[in-house]
């Protein structure tokens, strides 16, 4: 048995966790070194840094698992949907691209409310 592997899985295992608390710790930081003397409020502790930053990341950001591993293969189907087409599609193809994309953002505006 490789014992390489066995070193990725609790690198993976213990990665997330680690960047949590460290990321946790550096948004209390930057509270309680910042914003007492900024705006008068108090001083918070690490899980009410971790609260912020939960609740930031649901209204703000919210949660994109696995979409890197999604936006790959949906690249991969377009490059290779790309590869297989005709001269006659690819001309096609950049004739329409051209005309969408030709006049820049105003004039397409422009267009719609005519």
């Amino acid at each position: 048995m490789n014992h390489k592997h066995k070193k990725g899985w609790i690198f993976l295992i213990l990665c997330p966790p680690l960047i949590l608390l460290g990321v946790t710790w550096i948004v209390m930081a930057l509270w309680n070194h910042l914003l007492p003397e900024i705006l008068g409020v108090k001083l918070i502790t690490f899980w009410q840094a971790m609260g912020i930053l939960v609740l930031s990341k649901i209204l703000f950001g919210g949660f994109h698992f696995g979409k890197g591993v999604r936006d790959f293969k949906q690249k991969k189907m377009i490059r290779e949907r790309m590869m297989n087409l005709t001269p006659e599609e690819r001309e096609k193809f950049k004739e329409v691209w051209k005309d969408r994309c030709s006049g820049g953002f105003f004039s397409r505006q422009n267009k719609t409310n005519e």
